[in-house]
């Protein structure tokens, strides 16, 4: 298995940031980074199986 590139955390942002926000009409679920102060989440990318949520920890390097 080839190891993937893993690239920083944006800045102001911690591992403790990362959030899955799920629609409340499709049922969408989304992950990235929630900013309190905003009340956003950014850098977000689709959720479509537990994979995609792996693949999003493990491009930035955190673990679970």
């Amino acid at each position: 298995m080839k190891k993937k590139k893993t690239i920083p955390i944006p800045d102001g942002f911690t591992e403790k940031d990362i959030k899955i926000e799920s629609s409340i009409c499709t049922g969408e679920k989304t992950i990235g980074f929630y900013s309190g102060s905003d009340k956003k989440l950014h850098y977000a990318e689709l959720v479509r199986s537990d994979e995609d949520i792996f693949d999003f920890y493990c491009k930035y390097g955190v673990k679970r």
